[in-house]
């Protein structure tokens, strides 16, 4: 990886120009591409590899049936933050995928996160950071207690704990964390309360909005906005 790099907030990200198939999910910018077939998606794929080895910066790839190539960019050594060599790598993929006539849908990026409220999370990630298979997620030098814990392969969601101050056992202690482009939020939003949902609260909207589903079980559709340096 290039030794400098800029470090973006999710604002900036947001403003920049040229980047219009990509959106901004917690820490990360992420692309979906539909190719017109497998074999096309593969091929975009291997554009994608050759650029990001001539970059020498790597984005998480994924395909998917029929032709779906979805790419997710972050730079590590920055400790999981969006900087101008995703930017970079980002305007490159969209030009690769465009030389290949795939279509960007911007709007299918989207990061779920679990939620697990306790009294001692000391004394109950260890459990689940063992049964899952996980492993702590800090960042370089981070000196505050772990308070969440990630798939090492990337692929399932995180699962962070939520300080509790008293027991609580009118409602669960797991929620849902949907984090979705800025843009797509309040449709998200319009489809769960459709679908039966109740809007709990908006006091943190656009940060996050709190719903329940008919029997009160919870989940927050999230977004950048609105948050603290952003």
């Amino acid at each position: 990886m290039p030794s400098g790099f800029t470090v973006l907030t999710a604002g900036e990200v947001a403003a920049q120009p040229d980047l219009d198939d990509w959106r901004y999910t917690n820490g990360f910018i992420e692309g979906r591409f539909r190719a017109s077939g497998f074999a096309p998606a593969a091929d975009l794929v291997a554009a994608i590899a050759a650029a990001a080895d001539a970059a020498d910066h790597h984005p998480d790839i994924d395909v998917r049936y029929p032709g779906v190539v979805h790419v997710r960019l972050t730079t590590h050594a920055a400790g999981r933050a969006v900087t101008d060599l995703d930017v970079g790598l980002a305007r490159t993929v969209s030009a690769l995928a465009a030389e290949r006539g795939a279509t960007p849908e911007p709007g299918g990026a989207q990061v779920s996160e679990l939620a697990l409220d306790a009294l001692d999370i000391g004394a109950v990630l260890p459990f689940w950071r063992a049964v899952l298979g996980y492993v702590d997620d800090v960042t370089a030098g981070q000196t505050e207690p772990v308070y969440a814990i990630k798939d090492p392969l990337r692929i399932g969601p995180s699962l962070w704990f939520q300080q509790m101050d008293e027991a609580r056992t009118e409602r669960n202690r797991f929620h849902l964390d949907v984090i979705v482009p800025h843009d797509v939020a309040e449709e998200r939003l319009a489809a769960a309360v459709a679908a039966g949902g109740t809007l709990v609260s908006d006091t943190y909207a656009k940060a996050w909005w709190i719903l329940a589903d008919a029997e009160g079980n919870e989940a927050c559709i999230c977004t950048w906005q609105d948050r603290e340096g952003d």
